[in-house]
């Protein structure tokens, strides 16, 4: 495949990119005010929603300064959201919300899968623990929101699939990888590919075989 124009692909995942993490941390915001949660509270659920992943996988690959540390920018579009959706959001705007988010919560799973896996794969590490760590920073920073709130992970419970999507489009990125695809083509691919069967298996109401006792 011809590589794609550097400036338009750079343009793109910066698009994703925020219109990801501000999904992220809104699924913090609507958790917390579920909860009930004062100001500082929301901040903080709503940081380690958009942030936590990533964090865990810069800690796991020891890598620093951390990513949102050399991207102050989005720490402020983060706190300014937080700031305006705990002055705007009602309880009537909780469901809606919710569904408003999850297309581009979907694309951020997709990308910030591709992302980890790419960023361990340049560091040298097997493919196994790249695509674990192109997990972790998509799905971590829910774990750890519902964590904090005092919940079983949604990632644990919901039964549909989300991690699985985030690990087998990691092993899609691997493979597009070693095909020699280049890595523009590779992150649109499987940010395409994690996005159509996370939305997939929500229109259709698909399941992970659950524990049965």
């Amino acid at each position: 495949m011809r590589p794609m124009d550097p400036s338009r692909i750079e343009g793109l995942r910066l698009v994703i990119e925020v219109a990801a993490t501000l999904a992220f941390a809104l699924s913090g915001l609507l958790e917390a005010a579920r909860r009930k949660l004062d100001a500082v509270g929301a901040c903080v659920v709503a940081f380690l929603a958009a942030f936590g992943g990533g964090t865990l996988r810069d800690l796991l690959l020891d890598q620093r300064p951390f990513f949102w540390v050399r991207h102050v920018e989005y720490v402020w579009a983060v706190l300014v959201l937080s700031v305006l959706a705990m002055i705007v959001l009602r309880a009537r705007h909780l469901a809606l919300t919710e569904r408003a988010i999850l297309i581009p919560d979907a694309l951020g799973l997709g990308l910030f899968a591709a992302a980890g896996t790419d960023m361990a794969l340049g560091l040298g590490h097997p493919p196994l623990i790249a695509v674990l760590m192109g997990v972790v920073t998509g799905v971590f920073g829910g774990v750890l929101r519902d964590v904090v709130c005092n919940e079983i992970p949604n990632a644990f419970r919901d039964h549909r699939p989300y991690a699985v999507v985030a690990f087998i489009g990691g092993w899609l990125y691997v493979g597009l990888e070693r095909l020699a695809v280049g890595a523009d083509w590779a992150l649109v691919i499987t940010v395409v590919a994690i996005a159509a069967v996370r939305l997939l298996a929500l229109a259709r109401q698909w399941t992970l075989p659950r524990w049965r006792v």
